[in-house]
């Protein structure tokens, strides 16, 4: 994490509940795009907190409790795959982390999200953040939970579709989902937007 921390610069102007945004799967071929918001404590202390793409799955899982249990409040938001071809990954991404936001049981006082861009009308001063997932530990903390939540998801409906590989795959588009899809044709959970064969 790059020093000093956002995060640390809003506490020290008075802002509490400042909250980290992130949103992951906006690469899959299938599955929600999903965000997570979460509030943290000011100077939290959460060793081995990073990136998720950096972490191993055991760690995410490890952190993510951790996480959990020392946040003041967890958001949680996504878009199906229906409002993705309606809306475009971009614009669904965007909502799916208003949606976050707005699930939070705490109201934020200040948003940072990762990306160069906030959704419209945000609830209170929000500020994006390019590669927002190295420079916060905030968004670093809601890209686990997000990461963790959709992959349990994925696994999820694994058990329904388990042609596809998506306990492996959670829905990105690897060789063994291609062929899947050249196999047995999309399932209901697939992006029609989306270029679905190689």
């Amino acid at each position: 994490m790059s020093d000093p921390w956002p995060e640390a610069r809003l506490w020290a102007q008075g802002y509490r509940y400042v909250a980290g945004i992130d949103e992951v799967g906006r690469g899959c071929l299938a599955g929600p795009v999903l965000a997570a918001a979460v509030i943290l404590p000011p100077y939290f202390q959460l060793k081995g907190l990073r990136d998720s793409k950096q972490l191993s799955p055991q760690a995410r899982q490890v952190l993510s409790q951790k996480i959990r249990a020392q946040a003041l409040a967890i958001g949680i938001g996504l878009c199906l795959p229906e409002e993705i071809d309606r809306l475009n990954i971009l614009q669904a991404s965007l909502e799916a982390m208003r949606r976050a936001v707005a699930t939070l049981p705490l109201q934020p006082d200040y948003l940072l999200i990762d990306g160069n861009r906030c959704f419209p009308e945000p609830p209170c001063p929000a500020e994006p953040l390019v590669q927002g997932d190295r420079r916060s530990p905030l968004i670093a903390a809601a890209s686990i939970l997000a990461k963790t939540t959709r992959d349990a998801l994925m696994r999820e409906l694994h058990r329904d579709f388990p042609c596809y590989g998506w306990d492996r795959n959670v829905g990105y588009p690897t060789r063994e989902h291609y062929e899947a899809l050249a196999r047995h044709g999309p399932s209901p959970h697939h992006r029609r937007s989306f270029r679905l064969e190689r």
